[in-house]
């Protein structure tokens, strides 16, 4: 009993002793991960776009909805090609093709705001995440590799708590420099003339433009560093097919649960932080307000990434995962029937709790899954399609009574409260795979 209790001693004295990143791979960790910020900052300049566009053009929810359907729809299109890129290539040069893609779809808001067309928009979005689909496909199983496999977790969930720095930032300047400036939002814009319309139009967009071309001028910068660093790359170099790398993973049980788990996962993350907006004007509170109660969203994942990224030294990842699921549940039932500030509060809540999943899901899925690794990766990136699907059916839902967010109640409710029983079941899908994952092991198929 006491040579057990020794062992066991020694075993966590081993593993506390392991560093989560070496020095000779701190400088690319760095540069890897900033990635995640600057990936987190488009998520989230982006999803107040969904508000602002259907106030300047006029659109109801579910068109609105296209925003985030253009642009979790480009990890969907280009996950897999990524993966086959870096599988043939490098990371680096995944991460360089990615910078490269992102900076062009930036730069494609400038042409948009032009023509004054919501799909050259959409486009624009669209082209940027293929490029934010190369880095996430890249990063993730970058940062994996990048020291011991008994910290790989831990290392990713670093990593991806700069994630919501960057999105923090992204909100910051959606407060600052588009939503405070845009004018549709200062007079009734449905009762304008159409010459009237038309000039505030051309001028809103183009306030919604001009960050973004920045962002583009930004990544551009970044491609020219990163150019220039000598990266590490993975010892595995043996090639393998497709096919049969695609094979064996649909073979694994814990893999194609990370899948479906991520997708409902990533769903349920853009829901939450997409229609806050609506949740929060519902309430009588503007857009740019709005953007104090997402920070504080931001600000509470950012913290619980913080600390899961600690309590993971202790606890098993599976049981942390489905614990924060049932509590994420619990935060949910409360916005759908808890109306007023307080629902909001409660909406705000599930952001703690959605802080370990991401990372965590992943992590558990591609854990030994050896040469399969990049293609696992880019299944994990493709399920991230999640994000584009499950919020245009929230919005159909918005739209069940019209175009506003009070036109019919459901179960008591106004109908955007109740829309949000969509991650009600998302989270629901991430507990039973949590649930699961507690006793995984290595050799699990």
């Amino acid at each position: 009993m006491k040579t057990t209790k020794t062992l066991n001693t020694t075993k966590t004295n081993l593993n506390n002793a392991i560093p989560v990143v070496s020095k000779e791979h701190l400088l690319p960790f760095i540069l890897v991960t900033s990635l995640f910020a600057l990936w987190g900052f488009a998520n989230d300049i982006t999803n107040p776009m969904v508000s602002a566009f259907k106030k300047i053009l006029e659109l109801d929810n579910f068109q609105a909805s296209l925003v985030q359907l253009a642009f979790y729809g480009g990890y969907g299109t280009m996950a897999l090609p990524a993966a086959i890129y870096i599988k043939k290539y490098s990371y680096k040069k995944g991460i360089l093709l990615g910078l490269l893609l992102y900076a062009i779809g930036a730069l494609m808001f400038y042409p948009a705001a032009v023509y004054q067309e919501y799909i050259y928009f959409l486009i624009a979005l669209y082209v940027l995440t293929f490029g934010l689909a190369f880095l996430e496909t890249t990063a993730n199983p970058y940062i994996l590799s990048m020291g011991d496999t008994r910290t790989a977790t831990q290392r990713l969930n670093l990593a991806q708590a700069f994630n919501p720095i960057g999105a923090l930032s992204g909100l910051f300047v959606a407060q600052t420099f588009i939503l405070g400036a845009l004018q549709s939002d200062d007079v009734d814009y449905g009762s304008l003339s159409i010459t009237a319309k038309e000039s505030i139009r051309a001028t809103d967009l183009m306030v919604i433009r001009d960050p973004y071309v920045a962002l583009g001028v930004f990544v551009l910068l970044m491609f020219g560093v990163i150019s220039m660093v000598k990266m590490p790359e993975s010892v595995e170099q043996k090639q393998t097919n497709i096919w049969s790398s695609i094979k064996r993973l649909f073979q694994k049980k814990r893999f194609v649960g990370g899948v479906i788990a991520q997708t409902f996962y990533v769903g349920a993350q853009i829901m939450c932080w997409t229609y806050i907006y609506q949740y929060a004007e519902l309430l009588g509170i503007d857009n740019q307000t709005t953007v104090y109660y997402a920070m504080l969203a931001l600000a509470v994942f950012l913290l619980g990434r913080w600390l899961c990224t600690f309590l993971l030294r202790f606890f098993n990842s599976g049981f942390l995962l489905s614990g924060l699921s049932l509590a994420a549940m619990g935060c949910t039932l409360g916005a759908i029937f808890i109306q007023g500030i307080t629902g909001l509060y409660s909406l705000i809540a599930i952001s703690f709790c959605m802080s370990l999943m991401f990372p965590t899901i992943y992590g558990i899925a591609l854990e030994g899954l050896g040469e399969d690794t990049k293609y696992g990766s880019a299944f994990l990136v493709m399920a991230i399609v999640g994000g584009a699907i499950l919020p245009s059916l929230q919005g159909m839902i918005m739209d069940i009574g019209g175009p506003g967010y009070d036109d019919v109640r459901i179960l008591g409710v106004p109908e955007v409260n109740f829309s949000f029983v969509l991650p009600l079941v998302c989270f629901i899908v991430v507990a039973i795979y949590g649930y699961k994952a507690i006793n995984y092991t290595k050799n699990d198929k």
